[in-house]
Formats: structure tokens, C-alpha cells, sequence
């Protein structure tokens, strides 16, 4: 799962949030150096990627991408997810995806100060360019998956993925639809969260 959907999946804890959110940017034991809470959200984004990677219908989603992005594939169909969740985030959340956004943009600001390094480098673009209603439109997808070819190792096969998900669109969106319920389940059931019913608490 990419960014939006580890958000997401953390429910109402503002600090789980951001550990949730800087799970790829914390490495080996690092988490350590953090909070309780943050430390939990960092462990519970571990979770949620071996999850997501073991299970069977996204397996059959990066089938589809494995010609081109081989062992990124994965990464395409966490994006790919997430647009799936922006587009139909009022079935998955109780507050607008505009509210969760600026809700938790705020949060990213107020704990910028303990941030690791390459989540601070990354803060400025993902709140001026509100990546995550980005995430709502293919042409949002195509621009995040452009910028990433460009700053990571990622290949630049972007035109081949809006091509696959323009081909296969339906069966992404069933697939998705699938695996969301089960990883909400699972994980809503794990930690006692309400994933569901994230309420609005900035204002």
C-alpha cells in the first residue's frame, strides 16, 4: 500500500499516522528512537506491507505489470490502490478525502521537527501538491509515477502501467475492492481500530 492507504489503515491516533506514514524512511531498529506510538506505527506499516505483499489478489494485480516492472511491480500496484481509495473514498471514510488530507498535512507540519531526513525532503512536494487528492485522477497517477521514475530507481515505464490500468481498469477496481475490505478487516481486528470511522479532529 502506498502513502494514502498506510494513513488510512491507521485510523484516528495522530502519532500512529505519522509512524504509519514514515515506515518506509526508518530502518532495521531505528524505530527505537521513537515514541511508543510512532514506534507502533512504524511496526504496523511493516504489517501492513508483508500483508499486502503474501496476498493472493494483489499478486494476481502485479501479474499484469511483471514485463515491464518485474520486481517494482509492486509499487505500481500500491499506486494503483491508492487511486482506487481516493476515487472512492466516500464508501471507505467518514470525513471528505479534502478534510483527511488537511487534517493530517497538519499533523505532518506540527511534527516535522522528528521526521527522518528523507521524509522532511519529500513534505514540501506532498503538501503543496496535495499528492493525496492527486492520487484520485489517472492523470494524478501518471505525474506521481513520471516523478518517481525521475528521483528513484524506479524504470520509466509509465506510459506501459496508464496503458495496463486504462486496459484492465475494471478488474484493478474489483481487485482493490477485495483487498481493501480484507486488510481493513484484518487490521481493524488486530489493533481494535475503527479504520472506517476516522473522524475529523483539526478543527
Amino acid at each position: 500500500m502506498n502513502f494514502l492507504a498506510h494513513t488510512y489503515l491507521s485510523g484516528n491516533s495522530e502519532e500512529i499516522r505519522i509512524g504509519n506514514f514514515i515506515g518506509d524512511f526508518v530502518k532495521g531498529n531505528d524505530y527505537n528512537n521513537y515514541s511508543l506510538k510512532i514506534k507502533k506505527g512504524i511496526i504496523y506499516h511493516r504489517e501492513i506491507d508483508d500483508f499486502t505483499d503474501k496476498h493472493k489478489i494483489v499478486k494476481k494485480s502485479k501479474q499484469r505489470l511483471q514485463s515491464k516492472y518485474n520486481k517494482y511491480s509492486g509499487i505500481i500496484i500500491d499506486i494503483f490502490y491508492d487511486h482506487f481509495l481516493a476515487k472512492n473514498w466516500n464508501s471507505y471514510s467518514t470525513i471528505s478525502l479534502d478534510d483527511f488530507s488537511t487534517q493530517f498535512y497538519a499533523q505532518l507540519k506540527s511534527n516535522y521537527s522528528i521526521l527522518p531526513l528523507k521524509a522532511k525532503e519529500i513534505i514540501p512536494s506532498v503538501i503543496n501538491n496535495n499528492w493525496f487528492k492527486t492520487y484520485s485522477t489517472l492523470e494524478g497517477i501518471e505525474k506521481v509515477l513520471n516523478g518517481m521514475s525521475k528521483r528513484t530507481s524506479l524504470p520509466n515505464n509509465t506510459k506501459f502501467a496508464i496503458e495496463t490500468i486504462n486496459k484492465n481498469y475494471a478488474l484493478f477496481e474489483k481487485e482493490f475492492y477485495l483487498f481493501i475490505n480484507e486488510i481493513i478487516e484484518h487490521f481493524e481486528k488486530k489493533y481494535k481500530l475503527s479504520i472506517k470511522k476516522v473522524i475529523n479532529n483539526s478543527f
